[in-house]
Order: structure tokens, then sequence, then C-alpha cells
């Protein structure tokens, strides 16, 4: 190839599978090209290459850059290194390789006729994301089929963009009020912070335990949980003794329940502690207390000595007459578990308003006999099957002490739906799911034993990809996150990053060989992403497109000059403290009553008169 062609680099010099190294011509020497008009910067970290190859044209990317000690040869010394990417034939692109290039083989700059060529195909399966950092001509485009099925991850620091990225993804995804929208989207967000209900609001429904105006309260019923995971909330520890005392109460009632009501499907043979069938937990913490706190009297130590029944339904535990020392009745329950703390700890938990959501979830709360106003095809029916694309489960309102534990019942919950549903209509195969988990770092940790929430994120991660089951992990501290989960992302879309373990953590979960373009991260532009992975046709530089400022996120900085310079208004801080104890942004110390009188128009009255 001629030098004197204006897209010449320079030559192969070295081969090492999808590595090659590219000494630079030395026409190069102001590191500017200008073809055809537009001006380029040629060996940049970042930047494309393309190498022909009779028919076909390999692409890579400059993951590095450098001159060697001796600059007598006549590139000057100067030499990148690219990693190769993917191959077109005529105005095909696919990713992955056919064939390498050999020793001398010519390099050419990547021209803005090559970037359509890549990024231009038009079809169902590409949504629009950003432009090109290098060339804002040039759309990103991502395959939707590959970031739902195959998992993808949104990493960045704080202030970094992500939110907003996040919502520009999701707007990008469902194209709401156009034509070639999708209208049968179903996409559930875990929003620990709230900040998407304002963002997402002309497309999506919100769920919150602390429901305000237009939003749906959240209820998560217990029954639902698997019995380990809804012992160590309401129980805390047990030993092996005491566990098998409250899981075989469980099954006793669940079974109870089922022969009374009868649920489609399931067969009493089959009925497991985990099994997803109400029983009341009121019920439930009566009849062991009872039996706990029994003293016997009687020659053969089996009368009850009962001074006052109980009421399970107002959580009031019956009172015996105390045990007398000795041999003298009335005598203790020798048959008891030991389980009065942890019933104790029952009780404070159902008595807690914070838990209401979970332990008194509205109409899918068990009667004492274990009926219920609404079963879990309603709840399904609310989270997956109204008519917008998008569900908000906003979890803002939720204590800490239980986010792991309901994060993983409400994952649980969707995937066991999903993969038992599989070969229905409602299933994921038909209309798939895409789980977008907010802040993963909180609840997905890479602990040594896993926590409900990593336990099922995990499942999906491995096997969510035959039954229609995606998830997008966003994190602000990669390095936190899980491994397994992160590595089974097939797409990583990395914003500004400066922490090193975290940058440390994303080279290794990066699916293609490009280490050298982590070190790029901490000098990102805010809502700038490093895209790469099974999604994006070729490692690439974008500027995310950001929505309206109407529709991003509520995460965005205060502006603490305009503040401080803005004239003191009246406080009241009752309001402050209202909102304090009622745990609701909106709370108020006074409830005003006000009386609203319609007012007639004096000439429309004489007119009609």
């Amino acid at each position: 190839m001629s030098a004197k062609d204006p897209t010449f680099l320079g030559s192969v010099t070295a081969v090492a599978g999808p590595t090659v190294m590219v000494s630079l011509a030395e026409s190069l020497a102001s590191g500017i090209a200008l073809i055809a008009g537009h001006m380029y910067r040629v060996a940049q970290v970042g930047s494309f290459v393309r190498i022909p190859q009779g028919y076909q044209d390999l692409f890579g990317i400059v993951s590095e850059v450098g001159a060697s000690a001796d600059a007598k040869g006549a590139s000057g010394g100067r030499w990148m290194r690219v990693e190769l990417a993917g191959e077109s034939l005529g105005q095909s692109f696919e990713r992955g390789l056919s064939q390498l290039p050999s020793i001398n083989d010519a390099v050419h700059i990547v021209t803005e006729s090559d970037l359509k060529r890549i990024y231009g195909s038009e079809g169902q399966d590409q949504i629009a994301i950003g432009t090109l950092s290098s060339s804002e001509s040039i759309t990103v485009k991502l395959s939707l089929d590959a970031l739902v099925t195959r998992h993808s991850a949104v990493l960045g620091s704080t202030g970094s963009g992500k939110s907003t990225t996040v919502a520009s993804l999701l707007r990008s995804i469902v194209r709401p009020n156009q034509p070639d929208g999708a209208p049968a989207a179903r996409i559930l967000l875990l929003d620990l912070h709230g900040e998407y209900t304002h963002a997402l609001a002309d497309f999506a429904r919100v769920y919150s335990t602390t429901p305000q105006p237009g939003e749906k309260p959240l209820y998560v019923p217990y029954w639902a949980l698997q019995a380990k995971d809804l012992l160590d909330f309401v129980a805390g520890g047990l030993s092996e003794n005491q566990e098998i005392a409250f899981t075989d109460k469980i099954q006793e009632m669940k079974a109870a329940a089922l022969a009374e009501a009868g649920f489609p499907g399931l067969d009493p043979q089959s009925l497991t502690v985990d099994s997803p069938v109400p029983f009341s937990l009121k019920q439930c913490w009566y009849d062991l207390i009872d039996f706990e706190t029994r003293t016997l009297e009687g020659p053969q130590r089996d009368r009850p000595a009962l001074e006052q029944a109980g009421s399970a339904e107002d959580l009031v535990p019956p009172r015996y007459t105390p045990a007398m020392p000795g041999g003298a009745p009335p005598f203790i329950n020798q048959q008891a578990k030991g389980i009065r703390r942890q019933l104790n700890l029952m009780r404070s938990r159902l008595l807690d308003r914070r838990f209401d959501f979970i332990l008194h979830p509205g109409p899918w709360e068990p009667a004492l006999d274990g009926s219920v106003q609404h079963d879990l095809d309603k709840l399904l029916e609310d989270w997956l099957g109204h008519e917008k694309p998008v569900t908000i489960l906003d979890l803002s309102g939720v204590p800490s002490s239980v986010l792991t534990t309901l994060i993983g019942s409400i994952l649980r919950i969707v995937y066991e739906a999903l993969y038992w549903s599989r070969d229905k209509a409602e299933g994921g195969v038909y209309r798939p799911l895409l789980v977008v988990m907010e802040e993963a770092h909180r609840y997905l940790t890479g602990a040594k034993e896993d926590g409900p929430a990593a336990e099922v994120v995990k499942r999906i991660a491995k096997e969510g990809r035959k039954y229609g089951i995606g998830a997008m992990v966003v994190s602000q501290r990669p390095a936190e996150v899980d491994e397994t989960i992160l590595s089974q992302c097939g797409t990583i879309l990395a914003l500004r990053l400066s922490n090193p373990d975290d940058r440390s953590r994303v080279k290794g979960a990066l699916p293609d060989n490009l280490g050298g373009l982590v070190d790029l991260l901490p000098v990102l532009r805010t809502g700038e992403a490093i895209v790469t992975g099974e999604a994006a046709r070729l490692p690439v530089r974008c500027r995310v497109t950001l929505p309206r400022p109407d529709q991003r996120p509520k995460s965005s900085d205060p502006e603490v000059s305009v503040a401080w310079a803005n004239k003191r208004v009246a406080e009241g801080y009752d309001r402050v403290v209202a909102s304090w104890r009622a745990q609701n942004t909106f709370a108020v110390a006074l409830e005003l009553e006000i009386n609203r009188v319609q007012v007639v128009d004096e000439a429309e009255k004489r007119g009609q008169e």
C-alpha cells in the first residue's frame, strides 16, 4: 500500500493471536490526518484501525501506543498495539475473526464511511444509545438481544452519569410513543433511592413501600419466601433443633391451608416447607408460644393450667399459672423446644410497622385460618402483566436490616414464576424480562456465604438466558460486587472510575482483550462510557444520549452556590421531625382542612337566565 494514501498508518510488525503490533509511518509525525475534509487524530488509545485482507477488512482498536528507544528507523520508533475485534465483507460487519493479518500488511485509519459500515446497520435488534466520542455524527448501536439475554453491567463512580445512563438505556429500549417502539417490553427496575420515578413516569408503573400520589403500595407476601430466609428475618439465629420446630409448624399449617382451599397444580404429596402456600404468621407465633409457655396440672400432667387465653390476631400471648418449684403442680412443659427468645423477636417484628409491606402484605395477608384475598397470580400480574413496559419497585423506604432478604425474595418470586412458566405465553421465553438492579454492591457482595439476593442473581446470571430472564447490574463499586455475577455480564458499560480496585475488577470482567482501555476510565467525561462486549459491534468510547432535563433521575448534585446565595425562607422543623417519624418525605406536621366551594360566574348565570 502506498504511503501516499491519506488513510495509511503503518505496517504490521508482529502478530500474536488477536494482538497486533504496528509500526507507524514516518508521514504521521504530526499525529493528525486530514481526509475528505475531516480531521482525524491518529495513534490514539481507543481509536479504530482497518487492515485490508483482499475482499475482507479486519477491524481493531488501539489499546496502547509508544516509541522505542531506537528512533533510527523509518517510523521514528513509534508503534501501537491493536486488539482485533471483527471483520467485514462488503457492507456486512461481524464480530470475531476468520483470519489474521501477516507481517508488513498495511494498516489504515478508520474513516467515517468505515464507521457507518460498522454501526450503520438497521433492524429491530439494534438500539441507539449515543454517539462515538471521536465522531459525533456516528450513532452507536447495541444489540438488544445480546444486551438482555447475555446480561450487562453499568459501572461508574458517583457523579459519572450512571443513573442518567440507565434511564437513557431504558428509554432507548422502550422508545415510548414511537412507531418502532417496544410496547411489549418487560423491565423490572429495583430502585433503592427513588431516583427513577420522575424520569420514567411516562412509561412506568411505580410500586413503593411509602407510596405517593400516582404510586401503588408495594407488598411482598412473607409466605412466598423460602422458609430459611423468612426465619432468619423474623426469628434470628436458630439451632438445628429450633429450626425444625419452626419448619414443622409451618409445614403443618401449609398442609392444612392446602387441604382447605386447594391450589391448582400443587399435590399434597409434593408440598414442602418452601412451597408458596399462604399461612398465618400470627397463628404460627401463637401456637408456638402457647406450647412454650404452657404449664400442666392434674395427676397425668395433661391438663393445661390456663388462666387467660390470649389472642393470635392481636399478638397477645396466653397466660398460664406459673410452674411451682419442687414437685407441686402446675408443672413446666418438658417438651418445650426452647424457642421463647426467638418467638419474642417474631412478635416484635410483627408489631414493627416498618415491616408491614412484607409481614402484613395487604390483600395477600392470610387470615388466621390461612385464607387470602389475593393469590400470587394477582401479584405477578401487577408486577409483570400491566399495560406499561417498565415496573419500578421503589425500595427507598425499606429498612437496611431487611433489604437483602426483600430483594432476594422479589427476585426469587419472579425467577421461579418465569422458570416454571417457560412454555407458556406469560413466561420469559415468549416475553423476556430484563431485571435492572441499582446499587448492586449493597446486596450482591462477594461474601463467603451467599445472601438471599446473590444466590438468586447467580442463578439468573448462569441460567437466565435459557429462560428469557436478563440482568443489568448497576454499581458504583464494582470491586464489591460478586465476581461470579460480574463475570457473567456479557456487555460492560464502564463510566468514569477512579478507584484502582474498581478499575482492576472491570479489567478482569472485560469480555474483550482490552485491558489498556481501562487506563482511560479515570479521565472519561460525565456521561461518557467505554462500551464493550457481546452487544457492541466493536469496543467503543461513547457519549451516551442525555434524556431531556425533565426525564433525568433525581440524582444530580445540589447547586450549593445557588442555594446558599438565595434569601432565607421560613422554616418549620416540626415538618422535618414529622417526616422522620413517618418515614415519609411528604409527611406534614399539621393537617389543614380546606373547604372548597364551587364559584358560579355571575355573567354566565345571567346568560342562562
